[in-house]
């Protein structure tokens, strides 16, 4: 991993080949917790990407039916702010197929990613 941390506020940021990625620990349930997370990360980290773990997004989340995905994730496409799901979705990914392709989709982009763990993020984020 070639992470280099800095704390600041609640999370840490990560520098990763020149891109500053803001690690949260707060919880993110609905749009105005993404403009918040999005704005914080901009305005205090100067951070081009957050990652979240995925157990703070709640079960909603992975629900497509509720919405809640598409809602809180257009927040990062019109903001240009990259958005990292971070963690182990295997049995989410199980047992919905529309979840299974819309993260298979998403991983094909370059704004809004899943990975297992912070090191696959460093990855993509170099190229890898």
């Amino acid at each position: 991993m070639i992470f280099t941390s800095e704390t600041r506020g609640a999370g840490v940021v990560e520098e990763v080949g020149g891109v500053r990625v803001y690690v949260s620990d707060s919880a993110v349930v609905d749009e105005r917790g993404a403009v918040d997370l999005i704005s914080q990360a901009v305005y205090d980290h100067d951070a081009t990407w957050v990652a979240l773990e995925a157990d703070l997004l709640g079960d909603e989340f992975f629900d497509l039916r509720t919405g809640r995905a598409g809602a809180i994730t257009q927040k990062f496409v019109q903001y240009g702010v990259g958005f990292a799901v971070v963690g182990d979705l295997t049995d989410r990914l199980a047992n919905s197929k529309p979840l299974r392709d819309w993260v298979r989709e998403s991983n094909r982009g370059r704004t809004v990613v899943f990975v297992p763990e912070l090191d696959e993020l460093a990855d993509r984020l170099q190229g890898g």
